[in-house]
């Protein structure tokens, strides 16, 4: 990778229609990643359609996962979701 490239950290929301706090978790996830310095990619998965991915998640969503590690389930802050960018970027410990 070329000095100063800087990796896109992939976010992944499990969720389902209709569920109140797959909402709220996307709405903050998305004013996170706004807010940080840090490039992220936000993907949302719909588990109703998949019998895999909702006997897996199916009584945990919403669900984030930060590349592929879970990082959170039901809810989280948009303060949190910064940390978890910053520290993922290798960032953890700098002002900002």
């Amino acid at each position: 990778m070329p000095r100063g490239a800087r990796v896109v950290i992939q976010l992944t929301i499990y969720s389902r229609p209709g569920c109140h706090l797959c909402e709220e978790m996307k709405a903050t996830v998305q004013r996170a990643v706004r807010l940080s310095p840090e490039p992220a990619r936000v993907d949302e998965i719909d588990i109703s359609s998949d019998a895999d991915l909702e006997a897996r998640y199916g009584v945990d969503i919403p669900v984030l996962l930060v590349d592929g590690k879970k990082a959170a389930k039901h809810r989280v802050t948009e303060d949190a979701v910064v940390k978890i960018l910053r520290a993922r970027a290798g960032g953890a410990g700098k002002a900002g």
